[in-house]
C-alpha cells in the first residue's frame, strides 16, 4: 500500500546518476522497485522518479525528494540504518561502480517543484510507459544567481509557451549535507529542467520552438550561454513502470 508519510510536494530534491556494472541495470531496477519504494516512503521521503539513460545501458538514474533538509536527515538515517537497506542493501550496492555523483537540488521558485501524488503509483511488475522525459542541466559560477535567474524568468516562461509545461525546474540546493554517509557533489551552481513527452520527436520539436521564439532569438539564449561555465548536458531518460515522473 502506498505510504501515508510520503511528501507530495518536496522542497529538497536528489537527482542521483548512478554507474552500473556491465549487464546490471534490469536487475537493479527489479530490485529497487519491488523493495526500495514504499519502505523509503515509510521513513517521511518520496521516491519521485526512475530511469534509463538512453545513452548508456549502465546507467541508472533517480530522483527522490524531501520536505526539507531535517526531514532529509531523519528519512535517509531511517531508512539506511533500517532492516530493509540492511538486507537488500548489499545486492543494490553489488550492481554499482559508481553512487556518488549526486546533485542537491530545490524548487526554482513557488510552482517549479514536483507535485506528485504517491498513491497513484503503479503496482511492481507494471509496464513500462511509452514516455521520454528529457533533464536538462545548466551549469553556471558558484554563488552567481544571474544564470539561474535567467532560467526561471526567460527560459521557463519559453518552455510554458512552445510546448508541455516543464515538469519541475530545480536549481542547486545550497544546504550543506547533513548526511555525509551519502556524498553530493559540492561546489555546484546548476539549474535542472525536466520535461516530458510521448516520444523524442516530441522533445525536438518543442526544443525547435523554443529556439524559434522571438526572444531566445532576441538574445535569450546567448544570455543564458555567456553566464553558463559549459554546454548544457541532456540526459535522454525512459522511465520505469513504477516511476511518478514519466
Amino acid at each position: 500500500m502506498p505510504s501515508t508519510h510520503a511528501v507530495d510536494h518536496p522542497g529538497v530534491i536528489e537527482l542521483r546518476q548512478y554507474t552500473l556494472r556491465p549487464g546490471r541495470r534490469d536487475e537493479l531496477i527489479e530490485l529497487f522497485d519491488r523493495e526500495f519504494v514504499e519502505t523509503q516512503e515509510e521513513t517521511g521521503m518520496v521516491v519521485l522518479g526512475q530511469f534509463r539513460d538512453l545513452d548508456d545501458p549502465n546507467r541508472f538514474v533517480w530522483l527522490r525528494g524531501f520536505r526539507d533538509m531535517t526531514a532529509r536527515h531523519h528519512a535517509l538515517t531511517a531508512f539506511y540504518g533500517g532492516p530493509v537497506w540492511a538486507e537488500h542493501g548489499p545486492r543494490a550496492n553489488a550492481t554499482m561502480i559508481d553512487s556518488d555523483d549526486v546533485l542537491l537540488l530545490r524548487p526554482l521558485s513557488a510552482g517549479t517543484g514536483f507535485a506528485v501524488s504517491p498513491a497513484e503509483r503503479p503496482r511492481p511488475g507494471a509496464p513500462e510507459p511509452e514516455r521520454f522525459v528529457a533533464a536538462t542541466l545548466w551549469s553556471f559560477p558558484p554563488g552567481r544567481h544571474d544564470g539561474p535567474d535567467l532560467v526561471r524568468d526567460g527560459l521557463l516562461p519559453v518552455f510554458r509557451e512552445t510546448g508541455p509545461a516543464p515538469l519541475a525546474a530545480l536549481p542547486t540546493e545550497s544546504a550543506p549535507n547533513t548526511f555525509s554517509r551519502l556524498p553530493v557533489r559540492t561546489g555546484e551552481n546548476v539549474a535542472v529542467v525536466l520535461t516530458s513527452y510521448p516520444d523524442e520527436s516530441g522533445h525536438r520539436r518543442h526544443l525547435a520552438g523554443v529556439r524559434d521564439h522571438p526572444l531566445v532569438r532576441d538574445g535569450l539564449l546567448t544570455a543564458v550561454e555567456g553566464a553558463r561555465t559549459a554546454a548544457p548536458r541532456t540526459l535522454r531518460l525512459a522511465p520505469t513502470g513504477r516511476s511518478l515522473i514519466r
